[in-house]
């Protein structure tokens, strides 16, 4: 997370709110070797982040306990050409947003899995408009289960959420706007729209 707070005023409800929305995130935690990493699809319910993971997969294995963890969502991010923003020694910078969640992190019990799966599916599908939803009854149970087996229910106990919404806020509007064209004409990095509205819509 970026140090100065003028990054971080958002509260934990739209923190929650962006990292739901994006549904996807690295989960990390420490192990005996070093850092381990996955990158994970996920709900959050009732103060959880669910997931799931294949039963081969290092945090999994390490999960005999729970143990501390962080699961890393991040947005929309860009380079910022100094050139845009119309004023005299800047200096090139990123601009991105980030969400991390920390807390503990556990296996569940076997029988919520189907659930979990379900909640995930449901969450994604209904984003997709003009078509029937997916669901897993559409597959042969067989099939189902054997898949199931391969992989384990997991959630994160939410402790506590952190936020950095790196927009240009330390500039002045005129500059932080010129910075939002300046990004959106040159076409570079990730999701440039998103990242040139949410620079705009700051309350100056």
């Amino acid at each position: 997370m970026h140090p100065n707070p003028i990054y971080r005023q958002e509260t934990a409800a739209r923190n929650l709110a962006f990292a739901g929305a994006r549904g996807f995130g690295m989960l990390t935690m420490a192990g005996p070797e070093g850092p381990l990493v996955s990158h994970v699809p996920f709900t959050l319910r009732d103060g959880f982040a669910e997931m799931h993971l294949v039963r081969s997969n290092p945090i999994a294995r390490a999960l005999a306990a729970p143990v501390p963890a962080l699961l890393a969502v991040t947005g929309p991010d860009a380079y910022v050409s100094p050139d845009w923003y119309g004023m005299e020694d800047q200096v090139p910078t990123w601009n991105y947003v980030a969400v991390h969640l920390r807390g503990q992190l556990g296996l569940l019990p076997p029988k919520d899995l189907r659930g979990q799966l379900d909640r995930l599916a449901a969450t994604f599908e209904g984003r997709i408009a003009g078509k029937k939803p997916w669901v897993a009854d559409k597959m042969n149970p067989e099939a189902l289960e054997r898949l199931m087996r391969m992989i384990v229910p997991v959630r994160l106990e939410i402790a506590s959420v952190d936020g950095t919404w790196k927009l240009g806020q330390n500039k002045p509007e005129p500059a932080r706007i010129g910075a939002a064209h300046g990004m959106e004409a040159a076409g570079i990095g990730a999701e440039i729209a998103g990242l040139a509205a949410l620079m705009r819509a700051i309350e100056g």
